[in-house]
C-alpha cells in the first residue's frame, strides 16, 4: 500500500492507494469518529462493493442512500435525498459520510457532507479510474444545473482517499478509457516525462496491468496532491488541472448529461485546446498529432459533435468557472508537459478552432 498526503496544515488528509484495501477494515474505520455513518452510492457499485464496507460497520449505526447511476442525476434532487436520509436518522454532525462509487457519487456525496449542519466528515472510495486519478482528490464537489456543469458546489476536503486498484476489474471499457482521459492530462500539463510513459504503456493499460495502473495512478494521484497543497481554490496553477474541460464541460451540458462520460468530453476538449495552442503559435502540428494519436489509443473519441454549432459551443463556454467579466478564459499548452493559466480567447479564434476540428 502506497500512502500519499495532500498537505493543507490542519485539513491534511491522506490517499491511500493499493490492493485489496476494501477487505482491509482498518484503513476505512481510523477515519471515522463516530456512530453514526451515511454510505452514499450507486445502482451500479452498491451491489458489488456494499456489502463488503458494511461488514466493517457492524459497530456503527449505519444509513445507507442508493442513487441511480449517471450524470444525469447529479442533481439537486439527488442532493435532497441525501438530507432527507440523514434527517430521518436524526444524523449529528458528529456523523461521517461514505462516497462508494464513481465522481458523480464522490462530488453529490461530498456537497452533501459539506452542507449538513454546516459540514460533517466524510470519506472517498472512488470505484472508477476517472474518480481514482482526479474527482476523489482536492475536495471539489458540487452538482450539475441544466445551464451548466458543477456550477453549485463547495471546496470541502475528505477524511480520507481510499482507492483500491481491485475495484477496476468490474469496471466497464469505456468508463475505463474515459478515466485515462484524465491520467494523459497529468502528462499534458506538467511532465513530458510521464506524457512519453503513457505513449510507451497504454496498451498495458488498457489491459489493466496491474503494475501499470499502479504506477499510472500513483503519479496521477501525487501530482494533483501537490498543486492541490499549493492552490487548494484554484486562483493559481490549480487551474490548469481543467485543461480541456472548457470545452469538455460545454459537450456534457450541451448533448445532455450522460451522453458523453466525461472523460470523453475532456479528451474532445483537450484536443480542441491542443487545437487552439496550435492556432496561437504554442504547439507545433507534430505535438498536436501526438496528442490526439494518444487519446484515440485510449480508445477515446477526438472531435467536437457535429450536432453542435461553433455558435452554441461558445455560448454555452460562457458558463464556465473560470471566465472572468465575460471573458471565455481555456487553458492551452505552450509544449507537451507545460500548460498556460487561464487565457481569455476571442471569439473568432474560438470558431477557428470548433469549425476545423
Amino acid at each position: 500500500m502506497k500512502i500519499l498526503t495532500v498537505a493543507l496544515e490542519d485539513r491534511s488528509y491522506p490517499i491511500y492507494i493499493g490492493e485489496k484495501l476494501l477487505d482491509t477494515p482498518d484503513v476505512i474505520t481510523r477515519h471515522i469518529k463516530s456512530k453514526q455513518v451515511v454510505i452514499v452510492s450507486n445502482e451500479t457499485v452498491a451491489p458489488l462493493y456494499l456489502d463488503t464496507i458494511l461488514k466493517h460497520l457492524s459497530a456503527h449505526e449505519v444509513a445507507q442512500v442508493i442513487l441511480p447511476d449517471g450524470e444525469q442525476y447529479k442533481t439537486l434532487d439527488s442532493l435532497n435525498c441525501i438530507f432527507d436520509t440523514l434527517l430521518n436518522n436524526k444524523f449529528s454532525r458528529n456523523a461521517t459520510l461514505i462516497a462508494l462509487g464513481g465522481g458523480v457519487v464522490g462530488d453529490i456525496g461530498g456537497f452533501a457532507a459539506a452542507c449538513y449542519q454546516r459540514g460533517i466528515a466524510f470519506i472517498q472510495i472512488p470505484t472508477t479510474l476517472l474518480a481514482q486519478v482526479d474527482s476523489s482528490v482536492g475536495g471539489k464537489t458540487g452538482v450539475n444545473h441544466p445551464l451548466g456543469k458543477n456550477m453549485i458546489g463547495a471546496f470541502y476536503q475528505p477524511q480520507a482517499v481510499i482507492i483500491d486498484v481491485d475495484v477496476l476489474a468490474t469496471l466497464d471499457n469505456r468508463q475505463f478509457s474515459a478515466g485515462l482521459a484524465e491520467v494523459i492530462k497529468y502528462g499534458l500539463i506538467r511532465d513530458n516525462a510521464f506524457f512519453c510513459w503513457l505513449e510507451d504503456n497504454i496498451d498495458k493499460l488498457l489491459l489493466r496491468d496491474k503494475a501499470a495502473l499502479i504506477y499510472a495512478i500513483n503519479y496521477s494521484c501525487q501530482t494533483k496532491a501537490i498543486i492541490v497543497s499549493e492552490d487548494e481554490h484554484e486562483s493559481g496553477v490549480r487551474a490548469t488541472l481543467n485543461l480541456g474541460h472548457t470545452f469538455g464541460h460545454a459537450i456534457e451540458t450541451g448533448m445532455g448529461y450522460g451522453a458523453y462520460l466525461h472523460g470523453e468530453a475532456v479528451a474532445i476538449g483537450t484536443c480542441l485546446a491542443a487545437d487552439l495552442s496550435k492556432r496561437q503559435g504554442l504547439l507545433c502540428a507534430t505535438q498536436v498529432e501526438r496528442i490526439v494519436q494518444l487519446f484515440e489509443r485510449a480508445h477515446l473519441p477526438v472531435t467536437a459533435p457535429a450536432a453542435l454549432t461553433a455558435a452554441q459551443f461558445i455560448d454555452l463556454m460562457a458558463v464556465d468557472k473560470k471566465n472572468v467579466d465575460g471573458n471565455i478564459r481555456v487553458i492551452l499548452l505552450e509544449s507537451i508537459g507545460k500548460a498556460t493559466l487561464p487565457i481569455a480567447m476571442d471569439r473568432l479564434s474560438l470558431i477557428q478552432t470548433l469549425e476545423n476540428l
